[in-house]
């Protein structure tokens, strides 16, 4: 619900056309803080997976996904959290995001236990490893020896329940054996999704002609 508390203007305008503006505010009310609750820190502690979404100056969204053991969005205070960043494709999307506009917007979802989620908005800056360490002396330690490139430190703005009732019930499958931290093409995913080989194939067919 970017915007504030009070709602964007797009979503006050939608709840006029359709007339839902009593149950919208009652759920501002009721449901929506500008820091985390005890309840909600104990939440995060026991998360290993976010979804984060950004975008850039112009607006144009990434939505991406982030894991750990459980905890690794680590809350520092009832007000901010960070959770780390390790080497990856090099493309830097989020972080690039970011840099131009620092609002975020991260979504946990329990999938296996509770069945719900939270939703939490708010500014994000990145951080080096050793700086955060320097201020934050229970930071998360570097797991399986990957150590964190940098850390995003989100100020919370707004925290709110994400409701279960479409969040389906999934069973945690047995652990496998990851390769953290590995440039292995294969072990990252390959070409699952047939990019290459269609890039491959179009540039082929330009060189060639008809």
């Amino acid at each position: 619900m970017p915007g504030g508390h009070n709602g964007s203007d797009g979503e006050r305008e939608l709840q006029e056309r359709y007339g839902t503006q009593d149950r919208a505010e009652r759920f501002y009310d009721d449901q929506v803080l500008d820091r985390l609750n005890p309840a909600m820190i104990d939440f995060i502690g026991r998360m290993d997976m976010a979804f984060i979404a950004t975008a850039d100056k112009r607006g144009e969204c990434d939505a991406s996904f982030r894991a750990g053991p459980a905890g690794f969005l680590h809350v520092i205070d009832d007000r901010t959290i960070a959770y780390p960043e390790y080497r990856g494709n090099g493309v830097m999307a989020s972080l690039g995001n970011i840099l131009e506009n620092p609002h975020v917007g991260i979504l946990l979802v329990d999938f296996v236990r509770d069945l719900i989620g939270l939703h939490i908005n708010g500014s994000a800056r990145m951080v080096s490893d050793p700086a955060l360490r320097a201020s934050v002396p229970d930071l998360p330690v570097n797991h399986k020896g990957r150590i964190a490139e940098h850390w995003v430190v989100v100020d919370v703005e707004e925290a709110y329940i994400h409701c279960r009732k479409h969040i389906p019930h999934l069973v945690p499958a047995a652990r496998e054996q990851r390769e953290w931290g590995t440039d292995n093409v294969r072990a990252k995913g390959g070409d699952y999704f047939g990019a290459k080989a269609e890039k491959s194939e179009l540039a082929d067919t330009v060189i060639s002609g008809p």
